[in-house]
């Protein structure tokens, strides 16, 4: 299966994970509109626009569409979604990325030490991947096949950097779990994926700072582009279905599929370190 004549939506893709998703999709072909806040380089504190995603997807080989997006206010996500319906009439995969990280979320220290900001990433993150779903639910059900992927981490299961960043990495590994049972008559599978720490431009820079400290770290990091060739990976998987409504490891996956990073390597699943997947009940009460 190739995905040339498919549609993606990945949102928070100005940069970071979502930029590298949504590129790598591109190389594969697909046809990917790209949402952000970010217009103007310069408009955030780290470089990327919306605009400069969309065209490295093209140069990539794939057709890159800006969405200027803020993900906090539900009238602009539909207005995209709309769009999207208007251009395309499709949707075949959603991955849902957009997420408010505040500056201080890798603070050390107590809950109580740390800004009352840290909770925005449950509505730009775990609230906002519930709306775009909603809005994307009538383009993905006119998809003969559809997917939507939540990007997560091992802190939807472990203590990692405070409750509010569990919290939400939590909701959204269970939003997948949930809206996997409402799509599945449908033939669109949903999943959550705990991605590694990336070599995102936030992360470059605090390796940079401090190069001594973080030396052993970048050997284990992941590109944001290996997190979108397993999403292609798992988009051709005859099998999908069978993967709907689980927590996946992005490198367990990966190495399943014989799907490396853009630089050769195999990234590690860290399993052993942080332990297993969030498993969910089989009882369905309506």
């Amino acid at each position: 299966m190739q995905i040339s004549d498919k549609v993606a939506v990945v949102t928070g893709a100005s940069r970071g994970a979502g930029k590298g998703i949504a590129i790598a999709l591109g190389a594969a072909g697909a046809t990917v509109y790209v949402t952000g806040r970010t217009r103007n380089e310069g408009d955030a504190a780290l470089p990327g626009t919306v605009q400069a995603t969309a065209q490295a997807i093209t140069e990539a080989g794939g057709t890159g569409i800006p969405l200027y997006c803020d993900h906090s206010d539900d009238d602009q996500v539909k207005t995209a979604f709309k769009r999207v319906e208007a251009q395309q009439g499709k949707i075949d995969i959603l991955v849902n990325n957009a997420t408010n990280l505040h500056d201080a979320l890798t603070v050390k220290g107590p809950f109580w030490e740390k800004p009352l900001g840290l909770t925005q990433l449950w509505d730009v993150g775990m609230r906002s991947h519930y709306t775009a779903s909603y809005y994307a639910a009538p383009l993905l059900l006119a998809s003969d096949r559809g997917l939507i992927v939540n990007t997560s981490s091992f802190g939807g299961r472990i203590y990692m950097h405070g409750p509010a960043y569990g919290a939400g990495k939590a909701a959204v590994d269970k939003l997948a779990h949930d809206m996997a049972v409402d799509f599945r008559p449908h033939n669109v599978a949903v999943v959550s994926i705990w991605m590694g720490l990336l070599l995102t431009e936030r992360t470059r820079l605090v390796f940079e700072a401090e190069p001594e400290m973080y030396a052993d770290l970048v050997d284990t990091c992941e590109t944001p582009q290996f997190t979108g060739r397993v999403i292609e990976a798992l988009y051709r998987d005859p099998t999908l279905m069978e993967r709907s409504g689980k927590v996946w490891i992005g490198a367990e996956l990966g190495e399943e599929y014989g799907v490396t990073d853009i630089n050769g390597r195999q990234p590690p699943s860290h399993r052993a370190f942080f332990g297993e997947t969030t498993t969910y009940g089989d009882a369905v009460v309506e």
